[in-house]
């Protein structure tokens, strides 16, 4: 039987929405307070969500301590309190919209999950924004 276990995080960042291919008055149009070259931040919650088949022995899909572990290492050191932007690599040429961060959480995570799960990301950006990624 497959059973779906969650671990549930926090970090804050600081990011700007904006192209450097377009002019700031098209960024400005499109992305609006967001582009904001001071940029501007966001209290981030995220949901990590493992599926899979109950181990027989330990009664455990996964340990929830290693994938706090996991979350810890691959998220909230490499972006709590950063500005995206300017401080985490995979943003340097990639705009940090709430639908890439997912992304590129999901394939931090992904590569330290064994290939049998399955891997579901949430992050909400506010209480009532938030964008979910599996993967597909």
């Amino acid at each position: 039987m497959r059973v779906t276990i969650s671990r549930k995080a926090h970090f804050n960042s600081a990011h700007r929405l904006y192209r450097k291919d377009w002019t700031l008055e098209k960024n400005d149009m499109v992305f609006g307070k967001c582009n904001n070259p001071n940029f501007h931040g966001h209290n981030y919650d995220l949901i990590v969500s493992v599926t899979g088949e109950i181990d027989q022995e330990t009664g455990f899909v996964m340990d929830v301590k290693i994938l706090a572990d996991i979350i810890k290492e691959e998220v909230e050191n490499q972006f709590d309190h950063k500005n995206l932007n300017l401080d985490v690599p995979e943003f340097e040429n990639l705009n940090p919209t709430a639908e890439n961060i997912v992304v590129v959480i999901w394939n931090k995570i992904r590569k330290r999950i064994e290939s049998e799960f399955d891997l579901e990301v949430v992050l909400y950006e506010t209480a009532r924004n938030f964008v979910t990624y599996k993967g597909e």
